[in-house]
């Protein structure tokens, strides 16, 4: 009995992977359209696209690295320190200066996550983990604990601006997914990755340069991070140290119900966008039908729990 229902939830595992993500993004819209008549107009769609920006593009920066068999807790604290530089740096700088010190920083960070866990061999989770709480300490140590307003109206506008009726922050979040989606299908990088996370000493024996990508993973992990938070800073028009917060387990969330494997390997950017909006969409209708935020969370994790089981359950198939 055990041996046949492990390997129902195997074969569902693999067809979930190929076609699921997708028709449990669109049964859920039916539902979501029938348990509320505001959730299909326009105004209502374009408000999720906006929402879910912010954690899909840290949700595709999570792809490259769990790919490789890796984790990246400290994208939200990323996030954070990015966020308080913008605010910052705006004070005294034009958006020219600001933006690229914004993104380096996080790049920076990325860059130690990489070669801590490349090079110093330290366990993903432990070296991000440890950039968590630094990152997040340097944000309290430059604000001093204490918001900075953004009065900067061109910055303002990159997070609240419409393109063609389209959010700004949901097309900086199409562009990252299309702009991924293509390095990792058409590129010898991107299929290195693949390598490293099916099998790392297979791929070095075949002349990947493992220590060096995994290096480049974290380094985007940590650019895109910086590029959440150029979002996240336009939104709200302050600099506030406790920004991005959790982020790393909604930006986890969104990859593995989008299929990502976190054994490595398995995988794609635009099961990652998919799961983002499934968890974009499932947020939304709990909000318009008046659940509590609290209950939602208990919905959220058991989403987690139950996509984790089953991508595990073809992992081992």
């Amino acid at each position: 009995m055990t041996i046949a229902f492990s390997s129902n939830v195997a074969s569902f595992a693999r067809i979930w992977r190929r076609v699921g993500v997708f028709a449990a993004l669109v049964l859920l819209i039916i539902a979501a359209s029938m348990l509320s008549d505001r959730f299909l107009t326009l105004p209502n769609l374009l408000n999720i696209l906006r929402q879910v920006a912010i954690v899909g593009i840290l949700a595709i920066g999570m792809t490259f690295v769990i790919l490789t068999k890796g984790i990246d807790l400290s994208v939200g604290s990323l996030l954070g320190i990015s966020v308080v530089l913008y605010a910052g740096l705006l004070e005294d700088y034009s958006m020219a200066v600001a933006i690229p010190l914004g993104l380096g920083a996080a790049m920076l960070a990325g860059l130690v996550n990489g070669i801590g866990v490349a090079f110093a061999r330290i366990p993903p989770f432990i070296m991000t983990l440890g950039m968590l709480s630094f990152a997040r300490g340097l944000a309290f140590i430059y604000t001093g604990g204490t918001p900075i307003p953004i009065l900067n109206e061109n910055f303002y506008s990159l997070g609240n601006g419409y393109v063609a009726g389209i959010p700004i922050p949901s097309l900086i979040l199409i562009a990252v997914v299309v702009v991924s989606a293509v390095i990792l299908s058409t590129t010898p990088f991107g299929r290195s990755i693949y390598g490293i996370g099916s099998n790392e000493e297979a791929a070095r024996l075949s002349g990947v340069p493992v220590n060096s990508y995994k290096v480049i993973v974290y380094v985007i992990s940590g650019l895109v991070s910086g590029l959440a938070g150029l979002v996240y800073a336009s939104q709200l028009s302050i600099g506030t140290p406790i920004a991005g917060q959790g982020y790393e387990l909604d930006a986890i969330a969104a990859v593995v119900v989008g299929g990502t494997s976190l054994f490595g390997g398995k995988g794609t950017v635009a099961g990652t966008f998919i799961g983002t909006l499934i968890i974009g969409v499932l947020a939304n209708i709990l909000n318009l039908t008046g659940v509590d935020p609290y209950v939602q969370q208990l919905f959220k994790g058991a989403l987690i729990v139950v996509a984790v089981y089953v991508m595990s359950r073809t992992d081992r198939a």
